[in-house]
């Protein structure tokens, strides 16, 4: 009709539109991330099906020798599991007790000053490039570690393991605290009722009623640690080498893709094919400290 207002929307249909819209978006954001992993997955898979069509997969899980780049070929993966698992051993040895203490201590002893200065330069060491850290275990660990072990090669598993710790400090640290400072002040109020000083309420009431965050805590710095590439291609050494000696040099899976994919190889041989076979066996690897971690939070997450 000629002279007739334009119609408005309602402003409770405008909303439930923007509403809509900010969920679209957010779907689309979890979508992606889903959505890469799968990808990443699938790649790995058909190229890992590639080269388990050329080398059975008896071989690669039985073999103790890994030399797919010498004329001997071998293609066990146990020397680059046994250097991962030892770096990781040596980095959780220094992550693990130095975490939880400053965890402890940040959450239920410092003073808000303190904690509020502390916190941020210890979030500070996850930000520093892992290049840096590698150089640090080469040329500064090492031959402090030499001094007092002077047997040590300037490659070993030892001074590498020692830096990753180092560097997942922050992981553990952080959200242990966070989750000790979840704990409800009551329990805490509790505890001090009964007569129990700051010490027995932090390590027998707080650590136990945080324990799922803090075992999330844990399995964050474990898959940190098995996924660490530069501190162990630089400090490590770079040969594959069945050993669980952290003082001698070893390969990791990490360090072995770095040098794989460096480029000297062609696409497609079956050279190029084993990053993929060593990359799917450290997604499981991961997906399994990350299943573990999953099911200790639901067994021990407490409601309150």
């Amino acid at each position: 009709m000629i002279g007739a207002k334009p119609t408005r929307l309602s402003p409770k249909l405008l909303r439930n539109l923007r509403e809509r819209a900010i969920e679209f978006v957010l779907f689309l954001a979890a979508l992606s991330s889903v959505a890469t992993t799968i990808a990443i997955v699938a790649i790995l898979v058909y190229e890992s099906i590639l080269f388990f069509q050329k080398v059975s997969l008896w071989e690669f899980l039985t073999d103790t020798q890994w030399t797919p780049l010498f004329d001997d070929k071998h293609y066990g993966i146990w020397p680059l599991v046994s250097g991962t698992l030892v770096t990781t051993v040596v980095a959780l040895l220094v992550a693990i007790p130095l975490g939880t203490i400053i965890a402890i201590y940040l959450s239920e002893f410092a003073p808000p000053i303190v904690r509020e200065v502390i916190k941020p330069i210890l979030e500070l060491l996850a930000g520093i490039p892992t290049v840096v850290y590698g150089y640090f275990a080469l040329l500064f660990v090492t031959p402090l570690l030499q001094i007092i072990l002077p047997e040590l090669p300037g490659f070993n598993m030892l001074s590498a393991g020692l830096v990753i710790g180092i560097m997942i400090i922050p992981y553990v640290s952080s959200l242990s605290e966070d989750a000790m400072r979840a704990v409800p002040a009551h329990l805490r109020e509790g505890s001090y009722a009964t007569g129990a000083t700051r010490l027995q309420t932090a390590l027998r009431v707080v650590v136990p009623a945080s324990i799922s965050g803090i075992s999330a805590a844990y399995i964050l710095g474990i898959s940190r640690a098995v996924g660490e590439t530069m501190i162990v291609a630089i400090a490590a050494g770079g040969q594959p080498n069945l050993t669980w000696n952290p003082m001698e040099p070893a390969a990791t899976m990490t360090a072995y893709i770095v040098a794989v994919s460096l480029g000297d190889l062609p696409h497609g041989t079956l050279e190029y094919e084993t990053i993929f076979a060593v990359g799917l066996t450290l997604v499981l690897m991961t997906l399994v400290f990350n299943i573990i971690g999953h099911f200790l939070t639901k067994r021990y997450r407490e409601i309150y």
